[in-house]
């Protein structure tokens, strides 16, 4: 494939679609980094609270735990226990936790989310090539992707934070994925996530940003507990999150990564007519 070169405005088709992994390609809910931030937090005598360890998901993990401990709470909690601030030190201890939990909890969080597997068989079929990037690191996803493998997902490019100077929401990942999966120009990529930080990692890069509801993280709920949920409610968690996405910039809110092959023809029309993100 020739090179594109900015004269004139890309007008071709979605090349690729880079996808988040936990709360959007596998996990619905979001649920296996909750228990691991969850257990190392604990083995230093701190419980933290759902809604603190969820709250920098998406971020690389290290990032993740110093954010957690610079919460007033759990800064408190921290010099209670252990007599000091919550300093550097003390955010590679629990790191450490975090990176030894990690791989051996990820194992059994890696089912793809109802319809991933048949969403990128269409997504193929169009001739769109799917990369993903993690907050996890390359080791952390050792036991992740056979599992996800397994169960009939596996990109064409994996991309983890461990990879790159800065994770989300630099936009580092993206652009190794799309290096490469041989993409080019950014327009032509579409992102998808279910954080605010998956969102502003899009964003940054140039591609079409797209915000998931119904697996994502702030949701938090099995595909079981979302099935459970009455429609209004559900409907209403949903319409709360795609309004954060939108502020935060989203281009597009969609429940699942179902929705990407039909959001896939729309953004091709409009590329069609020479539209950028």
């Amino acid at each position: 494939m020739k090179p594109f070169l900015r004269r004139t405005a890309y007008t071709g088709p979605v090349q690729a679609v880079i996808l988040d992994w936990a709360g959007t390609a596998v996990d619905h809910g979001c649920r296996g980094p909750v228990a691991v931030f969850s257990r190392a937090f604990e083995r230093h005598g701190i419980t933290p609270e759902v809604a603190e360890v969820r709250a920098p998901m998406g971020r690389e993990k290290r990032e993740h735990v110093q954010t957690m401990l610079a919460m007033p709470r759990l800064a408190g909690l921290w010099r209670e226990g252990h007599g000091g601030e919550p300093d550097e030190a003390a955010t590679d201890t629990i790191f450490a936790a975090v990176q030894e939990l990690m791989p051996e909890t990820l194992a059994d969080y890696a089912t793809p989310v109802p319809g991933c597997v048949e969403a990128i068989a269409a997504l193929r079929a169009k001739g769109v090539k799917i990369g993903s990037c993690t907050g996890y690191s390359r080791d952390m996803m050792v036991r992740l992707m056979p599992r996800a493998e397994a169960a009939g997902y596996k990109p064409d490019a994996v991309v983890t934070a461990d990879e790159v100077l800065q994770g989300r929401p630099w936009p580092w990942m993206c652009y190794l994925n799309c290096m490469r999966l041989g993409v080019h120009p950014p327009e032509a990529v579409v992102k998808a996530g279910d954080t605010l930080a998956d969102v502003e990692e899009g964003i940054n890069a140039g591609h079409w940003s797209v915000g998931v509801t119904r697996t994502s993280n702030a949701l938090g709920l099995t595909a079981e507990e979302a099935a459970a949920l009455p429609a209004d409610e559900l409907c209403r968690r949903e319409e709360e999150l795609g309004r954060a996405f939108r502020e935060a910039g989203a281009h597009y809110v969609i429940s699942s990564i179902v929705d990407l092959p039909a959001l896939v023809d729309v953004i091709n029309a409009r590329l069609a007519r020479g539209e950028r993100p």
